[in-house]
């Protein structure tokens, strides 16, 4: 039930977009492809009317220049009425589009036979009309069915996207919540005030972690939950918390996904500097290299082996939902060593299509 409602959204927000089935034709891409494929048809059509020795480069001269005009002004004209064509239903959209293929056909050919006579032979002219205008429908809603097809794809996966993303991103919260409601309740007995002032905190802390959601964040938002994170723990750590920020200038619009790096500093300073008597300075370096933006927290850490189980989870949370939206242009490197460690993170900083 909640994957059919996800996907109804999907759809909702798709319309609401002003997406169509259609995908956007004027694209060189598009373009490319539809000149490729137009070419192929028309070679198929040359060799099943001509005799291999003898190839028909009339033929195939002739048919190139009708049909290539034909799809591409057909092409051109379902992408400038694409606005106007996904403020209807699918029914009326599919319709009209088939309609207007249909239109330029008819219309071409009549031009075709006021100039150039001579190209239908001794044919009948309607019975050439009726078969263009057969074959221009017929491979028109063939093409509108693998659109639509590929766009309700498309939706589905976006939709159980975000459902792994969602879900990775609670499995997140409650671990964010208990560690920082652990260290207020440590400040109020010794620190009333100081607790008062690090729930506070913790509201706005909360608020900005829930607005939090795929690739809406930027590096800023992030950056300052680490830092409210970090002032609460300050509260009941000390001196004992040092911090080392080494930002790169420029970063902060950049795209970052909510709750990646925050996490990480956390087990930095749970699983790290606070177990330590006189704990440790905890390092966040951003950077950006090429189309990547580079992510790093090193902190020092007790003489253990291993990672520990809730440190381990983490991590993993977080590089799932790297995968989940970049796939394998996004990593999540542990590095450790002797009494330190550092975690890498990097991702594109243009999500693939």
């Amino acid at each position: 039930m909640q994957d059919a409602n996800g996907q109804q959204a999907a759809v909702a927000g798709a319309r609401a977009s002003g997406e169509f089935f259609i995908p956007d034709l004027c694209a060189p891409r598009s373009v490319f492809f539809l000149v490729l494929l137009t070419e192929l048809v028309v070679l198929i059509h040359s060799l099943a009317v001509s005799r291999l020795p003898a190839f028909d480069w009339t033929v195939f001269a002739a048919g190139s220049l009708l049909v290539q005009w034909l799809v591409l002004f057909s092409a051109a004209l379902l992408c400038a009425l694409r606005s106007w064509f996904a403020r209807r239903s699918l029914f009326v959209a599919a319709a009209c589009s088939i309609l207007l293929v249909l239109l330029v056909t008819a219309l071409s050919s009549q031009l075709v036979l006021s100039f150039y006579p001579q190209w239908l032979g001794a044919g009948d002219p309607l019975w050439w009309l009726l078969r263009n205008l057969l074959v221009a429908g017929l491979v028109t809603g063939i093409a509108l069915r693998y659109f639509y097809l590929q766009q309700q794809l498309a939706l589905r996966e976006r939709s159980e996207l975000q459902a792994r993303l969602d879900a990775m991103q609670t499995r997140i919260r409650p671990h964010f919540l208990f560690n920082t409601l652990n260290s207020i309740a440590s400040l109020i007995a010794s620190h009333p005030g100081r607790a008062e002032e690090a729930v506070e905190d913790l509201a706005e802390l909360f608020r900005a972690s829930l607005r939090q959601s795929g690739l809406d964040a930027t590096v800023a938002d992030e950056l300052r939950l680490c830092q409210l994170y970090l002032g609460i723990e300050q509260l009941r750590l000390g001196e004992r918390l040092r911090l080392d920020w080494r930002i790169e200038e420029g970063l902060a619009g950049l795209p970052m996904p909510g709750l990646v790096l925050q996490p990480l500093v956390e087990n930095a300073v749970y699983h790290g500097v606070s177990l330590l008597p006189g704990g440790g300075t905890v390092s966040v370096h951003l950077a950006r290299q090429g189309r990547e933006l580079v992510a790093s927290v090193e902190n020092p850490v007790p003489e253990r082996p291993g990672i520990s189980r809730g440190e381990n989870m983490a991590l993993n949370n977080i590089e799932q939902r790297l995968q989940a939206l970049f796939g394998d242009g996004a990593s999540l490197r542990r590095m450790p060593a002797p009494g330190r460690f550092r975690v890498e993170l990097r991702y594109p900083l243009e999500a693939p299509a």
